[in-house]
């Protein structure tokens, strides 16, 4: 008390009561060792007893469970000195609690082997006293067996266990299909393991900690099996279960251990992170073993992949490299193993912990769709790549046909193979010729894109090598891809005026035939290009893009002059796809559609299907961007399957993710969660630069919510957050917060629903359309409504949304508003039917206001019928709810009921105009009211309700007919029976 006054029995109970409602952890076990101390003062033996239980429960489920064996100790004697302090329920309590204390002697490597058989012994004697079946004695010993590994022994106590009837001793059937399984899985039988554990994981078998930790136990059979999805799904489902329960620490290291195997090692490192004080809390220290072995094996991943330098939070809360921190959890790891196999006399714990730590990954990545970029190994020699000492010297010769068949090809390989040829003619001092030179250069030149100034050079070597081969028309498109390149470079004037050029010089080569159109087509094309470069000045914008398009155009008329060869087909579908960008950039949607469509036909034409991804990737973003979601699918696919492994990390990101948005829109949401995964894994390769990333897990959040996988979509939404805050628009954080809320009040997480709706509408507050503000602060308030200890809060916020709506002029959510304040004032008991009564009657004057001003026979006003009549049904219903029983048990109730006939005659009597339409509304009014007269004792006229509704449905078939009948003779037979 804070006067100071100590508490009496009721209160002491109450607090008690209240502290097992506590989130695990330190802050509950202080409170039940202090309501312990208080119980003991009181001197009142059965409160003594429930405040030690209450103890016992609050250290078994806290990183103190060492703590949980005295206050047993100490019911156990209080049971023997005088049973008849224990009422039923303690009686049962002290004795499930045994199996509790038996197998948690295990976890403590200080607790000798005989004393924990000792224990045992003792828990089957009393429990044969006490009359229970021997099932829970015989999985005590299976779990000492399978400890010690004592397989013989395991065996057989679990074929004891398994045959032994279930009894009120036995665990809860989901905890123990659990244990049932992680043997199966010990033994090899994954799929059985999965099979066991089938009910915890569909939800048909639950408690305070399954399925949390069947999900997470089922990571690694799931992997092994290949069933991969679901080992994600279990993983996003898992962790966000087990990550704030402090007595979940073994699961938490199966979820990194996960991630260490999947490729995940930077989610490994984040969820380390978020339980720095695992590492040095020791009240259990079997979990203590598996968190630091789990932490040693991510750790040797980090070493494997060159982050031995990594710095990670470690014990003690400061910053560890990964190689420091894998020493010292490996070796913490294995000194507990030590102890236990000690107190044992064998050595299966520490050959177990060795086994782990030492285990190598299952999967090179699994996307997860969560934020964490993905660790890569730095750069070493694999020993099976690199050249093997005596291997032959390179076919230069062979090597340089095969450059030139690529060449000619159009292959994207062919830059790498032209590297080849120049690698092996230095390693072996084959000389080339000028033209096989100038080829090397050319390609190295076209390699160097990225650096345009290296690029400009190769170029300019490659021209010279090209005029000392006597091919002129080669060295002018050298030249003139020297002049792109320096436009790259940011030499914008010089670079155009050298392309221009050597556009000049090759129409007269062309003319005398000493160049080819292909070269020349080659210079008109990159002339385009440059002036592309120029228009970024807005000065010369729409004159420069007008020559770009003018000269694209030239060289398509050229290559369709000679028809049959696929490399100009392949040039004019350069051409064609330019032009169709041109189209594109001036809103010409039509034509730039038609022309792209036909540049990634001239690829396939031309037999180069990788370079039609660039076209049709262009199309499926157009099509997007115009609403046909469908011809957006067809074309990103066309694209990922014909650009294949050719196309870079970003491009397939983006491609991906426009799949998965369309995809979304057309309600494909399987696919829209597939491609937004693998959209996610791209852009986490390419660095994310662009946030496509964030945006792509955007889109698989709202699919799996959509598909109805909750948990993870939860997971993924609240991982995406703080990237949208920080680099997206306004839209994708306020979409983001919704779904997440969504999926917040599916797992009962109203309070966090409540405040994700509020942050959204702060956000869309200042939105020119105002719907989006009034739906988030309305289902805000359906979101306080539903948290406990929150009425007041909703009260306010369902006024705030009334307020919107009718600025927005919304009779309909207005109306909503005034019945969910009515409601809440009723549960709450605070205002009472005093302040309930009047938000109902507002709601009917409001329905009754609008109706009156909608056009008749509107669907506005059959809308507004509807709702007049549910106001009235509502609140003839609130009237019934606020009485304390009905008339014949209260007779001060009669005046309520009879005016909640009345509104249920008006509820109908809206609906009348509707006809068939407002029949089933109009109808359940009507048994409202006959069972409301048959509790006021009016039988005949109850009775004449009932027969009206049977007879409207005489000749109706239906689910809501039928369901009408059988109310309607249900209320009849009670009316006979009055």
């Amino acid at each position: 008390m804070t006067d100071g006054t100590p508490r009496g029995v009721d209160e002491i109970r109450r607090a008690i009561d209240e502290n097992r409602a506590e989130p695990e952890g330190a802050a509950r076990n202080a409170r039940a060792e202090r309501l312990t101390e208080e119980a003991e003062r009181a001197g009142d033996r059965p409160l003594l007893i429930d405040a030690l239980f209450n103890l016992l429960v609050a250290y078994n489920y806290s990183s103190e469970s060492d703590k949980k064996f005295v206050p047993f100790a100490r019911a156990l004697t209080m049971w023997d000195q005088d049973p008849a302090d224990f009422d039923e329920f303690a009686a049962h309590s002290l004795h499930w609690y045994f199996k509790w204390v038996s197998s948690g002697m295990l976890d403590q490597p200080h607790i000798p082997l005989a004393a924990i058989e000792k224990w045992q012994g003792e828990m089957a004697h009393r429990y044969r006293l006490a009359g229970y079946s021997e099932r829970a004695v015989r999985q005590g010993e299976f779990r000492i067996a399978r400890h010690i590994g004592d397989q013989p022994r395991a065996e057989q106590a679990y074929a004891a266990w398994q045959s032994a009837d279930r009894d009120r001793m036995s665990d809860c059937h989901a905890c123990e299909l659990h244990l049932q399984g992680a043997w199966q899985a010990h033994l090899g039988q994954d799929a059985e393991a999965l099979e066991s554990w089938r009910p915890v994981l569909g939800g048909e078998l639950t408690c305070a900690h399954e399925p949390h930790a069947v999900l997470a136990s089922s990571l690694l059979p799931l992997l092994r099996l290949g069933r991969t999805d679901e080992a994600r799904a279990h993983h996003l489902r898992g962790y966000r279960m087990v990550r704030t329960m402090e007595s979940m620490r073994a699961s938490v290291a199966q979820h990194i251990e996960f991630c260490a195997l999947t490729g995940n090692e930077a989610r490994g490192l984040e969820i380390l992170a978020q339980h720095a004080a695992y590492f040095t809390a020791t009240g259990d220290p079997d979990s203590l073993m598996d968190y630091l072995s789990a932490t040693a094996l991510l750790t040797a991943r980090l070493r494997a992949l060159g982050h031995a330098e990594q710095q990670l939070p470690g014990p003690d809360g400061t910053l560890w490299t990964a190689a420091a921190l894998h020493e010292h959890a490996a070796a913490q790891a294995l000194d507990l193993a030590g102890r236990f196999d000690r107190r044992n006399g064998t050595g299966t714990v520490s050959a177990a912990v060795r086994e782990r730590m030492a285990r190598g990954p299952l999967l090179a990545a699994l996307p997860l769709g969560v934020r964490a970029p993905r660790l890569t190994a730095t750069a070493t020699t694999d020993p099976e790549t690199a050249p093997a000492a005596g291997s032959p010297e390179p076919d230069v010769a062979a090597l340089v046909a095969e450059a030139r068949r690529l060449t000619e090809s159009g292959s994207p390989h062919a830059q790498a193979a032209w590297a080849a040829v120049d690698g092996a003619a230095d390693a072996t001092g084959t000389p080339l010729d000028a033209g096989t030179r100038a080829e090397v250069a050319d390609h190295a030149g076209m390699a160097a894109v990225e650096e345009p100034e290296r690029s400009a050079a190769l170029f300019a070597r490659a021209a010279e090598l090209f005029e000392e081969a006597d091919a002129p028309g080669e060295a002018a498109a050298c030249r003139a891809r020297g002049g792109h390149a320096r436009v790259l470079a940011g030499d914008t004037a010089g670079g155009l005026a050298a392309v221009e050029e050597q556009c000049a010089l090759l129409r007269i080569l062309q003319a005398e035939g000493h160049a080819s159109v292909r070269q020349l087509t080659g210079a008109l094309l990159l002339r385009s290009r440059a002036l592309v470069q120029c228009a970024r000045d807005a000065d010369v914008r729409d004159q420069a893009l007008a020559a770009a398009a003018e000269q694209a155009a030239e060289a398509a008329e050229l290559c369709e002059r000679h028809p049959g060869d696929p490399r100009l087909a392949a040039r004019q579908a350069d051409a064609t796809a330019m032009l169709g960008r041109f189209a594109a950039g001036r809103g010409d949607h039509d034509a730039a559609i038609g022309l792209l469509t036909r540049a990634a036909g001239l690829y396939h034409l031309a037999e180069r299907p990788w370079y039609a991804a660039d076209p049709e990737s262009v199309l499926a973003e157009l099509s997007l961007r115009h609403g046909e979601p469908a011809d957006t699918v067809r074309h990103g696919l066309a694209a990922l399957d014909h650009g294949g492994d050719l196309l870079e990390p970003p491009h397939r990101a983006h491609l991906h993710l426009l799949v998965a948005q369309a995809s979304s829109t057309l309600g494909d949401h399987e696919a829209a969660a597939d491609h937004a995964l693998d959209a996610s894994q791209w852009a986490d390769q390419a660095g994310d630069s662009d946030g496509s990333g964030a945006t792509a897990r955007l889109v698989f959040g709202g699919a799996l919510r959509h598909l109805g996988r909750t948990a993870e979509a939860v997971a993924v939404l609240e991982s995406v957050l703080p990237d949208l805050v920080r680099g997206h628009g306004e839209g994708d954080v306020v979409q983001a917060r919704w779904w997440l809320a969504e999926c917040q009040l599916d797992l009962g997480e109203a309070r966090e629903a409540a405040e994700q709706f509020l942050l959204a509408a702060g956000i869309a507050e200042g939105w020119e359309d105002p719907h989006d503000h009034a739906m988030l602060a309305h289902l805000a308030a359906d979101a306080l409504s539903r948290a406990p200890g929150l009425t007041g809060e909703a009260v306010s916020a369902y006024a705030r949304a009334e307020e919107l709506w009718r600025g927005i002029g919304d009779p309909h959510a207005v109306i909503r508003t005034q019945r969910a304040r009515g409601w809440l004032e009723l549960r709450s008991g605070r205002g009472g039917p005093a302040a309930a009564r009047p938000l109902m009657d507002a709601a009917v004057e409001t329905a009754s206001s609008a109706l009156a001003a909608a056009p008749a026979g509107s669907d506005a006003a059959v809308g507004l019928r509807v709702d007049l009549a549910d106001s009235y049904r509502q609140t003839a219903e609130l009237l019934v709810h606020a009485c304390d029983g009905p008339p014949a048990e209260d007779p001060s109730a009669v005046p309520a009921y009879d005016e909640a006939v009345v509104l249920a005659d008006l509820a109908a009597a809206a609906l009348e105009p509707l006809g068939g339409t407002g029949r089933d509304r109009r109808t359940a009014a009507t048994l409202l009211a006959g069972w409301l007269e048959l509790d006021l004792a009016r039988t005949e006229s109850a009775a004449a309700r009932a027969r009206s509704v049977t007879a409207e449905y005489a000749d109706v078939a239906g689910r809501v007919p039928e369901q009408r009948r059988d109310e309607a003779a249900s209320l009849l037979e009670s009316a006979r029976g009055s």
